[in-house]
C-alpha cells in the first residue's frame, strides 16, 4: 500500500557531516576502478536500462487494473501487495541507474532527461493508483486484521496496514487522492531548481591567498581553507568570496524556499494536519513534542558551545574571534590521511560489533560500492544510497582530511543499517525511516574516534581527535538543532500567512545564530546567508532534527555497549544488531525503546549536552600537557 509518493522511497540518506569535497577535482579516468561504483552492478548498458523502463511501465499499468479488487478479499490483497513489490524491487534499479549516474556529472543533460523520465512516469503512476489507499480502508479494520492472521501471506504487511489504518483520518477520498497527485512532480521543482542553481550552473570567484595561491571558493575549497589555514586573513577572504555568491542570488533561493514551505503547508491542510511540523512527524509516529522539547531544551543549553569557543579562542589566540575560525585545527599538524589508511583504520574501529558484522563491512569497502573521488561536474557532499536486491551505494568526495576520515566511518555506518535490514526483513519492512537512520553513522564516528584515541599517542594527535568529537557534536547535534528551529520558524510564517522575503530569512537566520553564538563569536553578517546552503532545507523539510535525536540515541547506546558487565554489554550489542536488522517493522520510537534509548524523555539530549561539556574539559587539560 502507498502512503507516499513511490519516488520518496528512493531518498538518500544524505549527510552533513560528509559536506567537504577534495580539491582540485581528479580526471576520472586516473582512478583506480576500485575507488568507483560499479554501477553495472544494476544495468550493463543504458539498453538494458530503457528495458527496465519499459518493464516498469507496464507493471504499473498493470497494478493500475487492479482498481477495485483489492478490497474484495485476502487473496486479491495478497496478489496486489506481490505485484506491488515486484513494481518496487524494479523501481529501485530503474530510478538509481540514471540517478546515480547524474550524480557523477551533474552537467550531462541526456542522463538528466532519462532521470526526469523517470520522474514524469512515477508522478502518472501516482495519479493512476490514487485510488488504493481510500478503497484500502473501506475495508473494516477488524475484517483486515481477520485477512491478516488468516493468510500467511500478508503478515509481512501487517505494520505498513496498521500504519494506514491509523493514518485513516488523513486519507483522502478516491477523487481529492487523484488531484492531489496530479502535483506530485510539481512539488520536487524547487529541490530541482536548487541543485541546478547549487550546482550545475553555479560558479565561484577566484581569489589569491597569502602564499600566492589562487584558489577557487567552491564548497570543497572553501571547507578545505576553513580547515587547513591558519591565515585568518585567509579565512576572512575566503568565507567573504564564497558567501557572497549564495548572498548575490538570495532571493532567487527565498522563492525556492518559500515554495518549499507553501507546499508542504498545502499538502499538511489537504490532509487534515493542524501544521507542517505535525504532517512532517505523522508519517513516523513521532509526537510533536519529542521536535519542540529539542529545540527547546538545546537552546536553553548553549553554553558548552560558548564555552568551546572561548578555548579556542584563547590557544589560537585570535582576540577578534569568528565563525571561519571555528575549524581550523587547535594545533598544527602537517599531515593527510590517505583513503587506504582511513579504510583500515575504519574497519578496526567496528571490532566491538562482532566479528560477523566486521566481516560485511569489509566486503562493502573493498571496492565498487564507493565512488571516492571528487571529479569534475560530480556531486557534492556524501551519502549512502541503497539499490535493493543489488547492494548500496556510497558517494564520497575524498579528501585527506581527518574529517573525511570520519566521513567514511559515518557513510559506512548507514551502508551497513541498510545492508542488514536488507538481508533481515522482507521487502514490505526492510526500508528503515529516516528518525532511525543516523544512529549507527553516528554510533560509527564515536567507535572510530574512541580506535584512534587508543593508538595514537602524540597529544597533538589527541587534541586533533578530541577536537574532531567535539565538533561533530557541535555539526551533529547543536548546529541541526539550529537548523531545525530555523525551518520551523519558516514554516510557521507560511502557516500564519506572513511573507517570505531574503530579508525576513536572513533576519531570522542570524537572529538564531546569535542566541547560539552570540558572546565570544564576532558574528559576520554574511552569515545570515547560511540557510541558502543547506539543500536538506530544500529537498527534505523537517530532515536535520533527526541528527540530533540520533545522536543523542546513538550516545546512550555507545554507553551501552562499552560500560558495566561483559553481560550487559553483550545484552546491548545483542539489542543493538536487532535494531539495525529490524528496517522498518515497527514505529520508530519503538524501534529505540526496544535498543535502551526512550526520546520521550530528556535525558539522551542532556547526556550530549553534558558529554560536549565534558570532552572540553578534556581538551582544554590536553592543551595544557603541550
Amino acid at each position: 500500500m502507498r502512503t507516499q509518493s513511490l519516488w520518496i522511497t528512493m531518498l538518500l540518506i544524505a549527510c552533513m557531516a560528509g559536506a567537504v569535497v577534495a580539491a582540485p577535482p581528479q580526471d576520472r579516468a586516473s582512478i583506480d576502478a576500485k575507488d568507483k561504483w560499479n554501477l553495472n552492478d544494476i544495468y550493463p548498458d543504458w539498453a538494458a536500462w530503457e528495458k527496465g523502463l519499459s518493464d516498469l511501465g507496464v507493471m504499473m499499468d498493470q497494478f493500475a487494473g487492479l482498481k477495485g479488487s483489492v478490497s474484495k478479499g485476502a487473496d486479491s490483497l495478497l496478489y496486489a501487495l506481490k505485484l506491488e513489490e515486484d513494481l518496487d524491487i524494479l523501481l529501485y534499479k530503474v530510478y538509481r541507474y540514471p540517478q546515480l549516474t547524474r550524480d557523477l556529472d551533474t552537467r550531462n543533460q541526456d542522463v538528466s532527461a532519462n532521470m526526469q523520465k523517470v520522474m514524469t512516469l512515477l508522478a502518472q503512476f501516482d495519479t493512476k493508483t490514487s485510488w488504493l489507499n481510500p478503497e484500502l480502508l473501506t475495508v473494516p479494520w477488524e475484517t483486515m486484521d481477520q485477512w491478516i492472521k488468516n493468510t500467511p501471506g500478508l503478515k509481512p504487511y501487517r505494520h505498513n496496514l496498521e500504519d494506514l489504518f491509523r493514518q485513516q483520518t488523513h486519507v483522502l477520498t478516491e477523487d481529492k487522492e487523484m488531484l492531489l497527485s496530479y502535483f506530485s512532480e510539481l512539488g520536487n521543482a524547487p529541490d530541482e531548481i536548487y541543485t541546478e542553481l547549487s550546482t550545475s550552473d553555479i560558479t565561484f570567484p577566484t581569489i589569491v591567498l597569502s602564499n600566492g595561491d589562487s584558489v577557487e571558493v567552491t564548497r570543497g575549497n572553501y571547507s578545505k581553507v576553513m580547515r587547513t589555514n591558519y591565515n585568518q586573513e585567509d579565512r576572512k577572504v575566503t568565507f567573504t568570496n564564497h558567501y557572497e555568491v549564495f548572498a548575490k542570488n538570495q532571493n532567487t533561493y527565498a522563492a525556492m524556499l518559500r515554495g518549499v514551505c507553501q507546499k508542504d503547508w498545502a499538502y499538511a491542510q489537504a490532509r487534515n494536519y493542524g501544521s507542517t511540523l505535525e504532517a512532517a512527524l505523522d508519517d513516523d509516529n513521532v509526537p510533536l513534542s519529542v521536535y519542540e522539547n529539542l529545540v527547546q531544551t538545546v537552546r536553553e543549553n548553549t553554553a558548552p558551545l560558548k564555552k568551546y569557543a572561548e578555548l579556542r579562542k584563547r590557544v589560537l589566540g585570535i582576540e577578534d574571534y569568528h565563525l571561519y575560525d571555528g575549524a581550523v585545527p587547535l594545533v598544527q599538524v602537517d599531515k593527510t590521511y590517505p583513503y587506504e589508511d582511513a579504510k583500515k583504520w575504519s574497519i578496526a574501529s567496528v571490532a566491538p560489533l562482532g566479528k560477523a558484522y566486521q566481516e560485511k563491512y569489509k566486503k562493502a569497502i573493498q571496492g565498487g560500492w564507493i565512488d571516492v573521488y571528487e571529479t569534475p561536474g560530480k556531486r557534492s557532499g556524501a551519502y549512502s544510497a541503497n539499490v535493493y536486491g543489488v547492494h548500496p551505494y556510497m558517494l564520497l568526495n575524498y579528501n585527506e582530511t581527518l574529517d573525511y576520515v570520519f566521513t567514511l566511518a559515518h557513510e559506512m555506518g548507514h551502508t551497513m543499517h541498510t545492508t542488514l535490514s536488507n538481508e533481515n526483513q522482507p521487502y514490505a519492512t526492510h526500508d528503515y525511516t529516516i528518525f532511525v537512520a543516523e544512529v549507527a553513522s553516528t554510533l560509527n564516528e564515536r567507535l572510530l574516534l574512541e580506535y584512534l584515541l587508543s593508538q595514537w599517542k602524540d597529544p597533538k594527535d589527541r587534541i586533533l581527535l578530541l577536537t574532531q568529537a567535539i565538533d561533530n557534536i557541535e555539526g551533529t547535534f547543536f548546529a541541526q538543532v539550529m537548523f531545525a528551529d530555523f525551518e520551523w520558524r519558516v514554516h510557521q510564517l507560511v502557516e500564519n500567512g506572513e511573507p517570505v522575503t531574503a530579508s525576513k530569512l536572513n533576519e531570522m537566520m542570524f537572529s538564531i545564530y546569535e542566541d547560539y553564538y552570540g558572546g565570544p563569536v564576532n558574528l559576520d553578517k554574511l552569515y545570515e546567508v547560511l540557510w541558502a546552503r543547506i539543500s536538506h532545507f530544500f529537498s527534505v523539510p523537517y530532515y536535520v532534527y533527526q541528527y540530533s535525536t540520533c545522536y543523542a540515541s546513538s550516545a546512550q547506546i555507545y554507553d551501552k555497549l562499552t560500560k558495566g558487565s561483559e553481560a550487559d554489554k553483550k545484552a546491548a550489542l545483542d539489542k543493538y544488531m536487532t535494531l539495525l536488522k529490524s528496517g522498518g517493522n515497527d514505529y520508530p520510537m519503538e524501534q529505540l525503546k526496544k535498543a535502551g534509548v526512550d526520546l520521550s524523555q530528556p535525558e539522551p539530549v542532556q547526556a550530549v549536552i553534558s558529554q560536549m561539556n565534558e570532552l572540553v574539559d578534556r581538551l582544554e587539560k590536553e592543551i595544557s600537557k603541550l
